[in-house]
């Protein structure tokens, strides 16, 4: 009898399912799971690194910890356990897109050396994402030895 007062045998025969087979299941599903430990650190890893971390950078964290394991089977791991890591998507650049004002007149013409100092000068915006927020570099350059005569740092 199982549980529910029905017999084994009619309930296979129902079910079209070999004694053996239902027995191998039952064995199966009572067996301790041979990767707990490494599931545990997987998660913990995970968890740790606020689900930033992937497969790939879960599997280099477990190799400097000690654990010799396949990155396929980290990945295999991570699906049972439906860990999936965070994509963070990049922002794409947008500018000010205000009132422009006038386009300055092309002096240069792409000749950018100089005969003397201070003749030309160039400047340009470099952006630079930071785990704080954005530094923005604003270098003054020399046409004549491209030497950096000033520079501005803002955020």
């Amino acid at each position: 009898m199982v549980e529910g007062g029905f017999r084994l045998d009619n309930l296979l025969t129902t079910a079209q399912l070999a004694r053996a087979t239902y027995y191998y299941q039952l064995k199966q599903l009572e067996k301790d799971d041979k990767n707990k430990e490494l599931k545990k650190m997987i998660q913990d890893i995970h968890t740790g690194h606020k689900g930033n971390y992937g497969y790939r950078r879960i599997h280099l964290e477990l190799r400097n910890r000690g654990f010799c394991v396949n990155h396929k089977k980290v990945q295999r791991l991570m699906q049972e356990m439906g860990l999936v890591a965070r994509i963070r998507r990049k922002r794409k650049y947008a500018s000010y897109q205000g009132d422009v004002g006038k386009k300055a007149a092309n002096l240069i013409n792409r000749q950018f050396e100089a005969a003397k100092p201070y003749e030309k000068c160039y400047t340009d915006v470099t952006e630079f994402a930071l785990p704080e927020g954005k530094l923005y570099l604003s270098p003054v350059l020399d046409g004549y030895n491209s030497e950096i005569i000033d520079f501005t740092l803002s955020r």
